[in-house]
This record gives structure tokens, sequence and C-alpha cells, in this order.
């Protein structure tokens, strides 16, 4: 069984190491590939179609995390992050997503204090 920092909280995207798919200054994490790939069709980011999308883990985030990077998370990934996250004894908010079907993406985005 793996441990927490190998547990898969969801999919980023990157067009190179450097250049990863973000929502302002916040790293996306979305709960799907299907997910992921809607995000880019309604943002339709420079390079879109050149984007590789992976499977991110816990201990992935919490590194970044770490470094100031912040991210911002749909619904369905923080919802895999958020008990990981409070588990590990960051104090992050429960988030309150109010997305509907057919409506727009809403994210929570999680910075630790030196990110912004």
């Amino acid at each position: 069984m793996p441990g927490d920092d190998e547990k898969i909280v969801g999919f980023f995207g990157f067009l190179s190491p450097a250049k990863v798919v973000c929502d302002g200054d916040a790293c996306i994490i979305a709960g799907s590939e299907t997910s992921f790939r809607k995000y880019l069709k309604i943002a339709n980011p420079p390079g879109a179609t050149k984007v590789i999308i992976r499977k991110t883990r816990f201990g992935e985030v919490i590194r970044g995390l770490s470094l100031s990077a912040p991210y911002s998370f749909d619904e369905d990934a923080y919802s895999v992050f958020y008990p990981l996250a409070r588990k590990a004894g960051l104090d992050i908010p429960m988030a309150n997503f109010g997305t509907k079907p057919g409506g727009d993406i809403e994210f929570m985005t999680i910075r630790t204090k030196g990110s912004g």
C-alpha cells in the first residue's frame, strides 16, 4: 500500500519542465485528465494542443508548496488533496465549491505564506 506521498491527487499539464499550465500564477491540478482537457479548451492557453498531461502525487505537490509554488485545484482534486494535507499538518481551509453542471470550472488556490 503506497504512503500518502505516493497517492495521486490529480493531473497537471506542461509544455516543458519550466512551462506548467497555470491559472494566474498557480499550477492547475484537475481531478481527471478529462477535466484538465476541459480546462484547456475553455482557457485556450498558448500551446494548448501540445500540453502533456500527467498524474501528480501528493508528495510532489507538497514539495512544490514548500518551494512557495501555489496550486489551484478543481473540486475533484481538492477532495483528494484536502484530507491528505490536513493529515500532514497543513493548515488549509475546507473548500466550498459551488460548481453547477455546465458551469464554469472553479478552483481552490493554496499557497504557502511565502508564495505571494
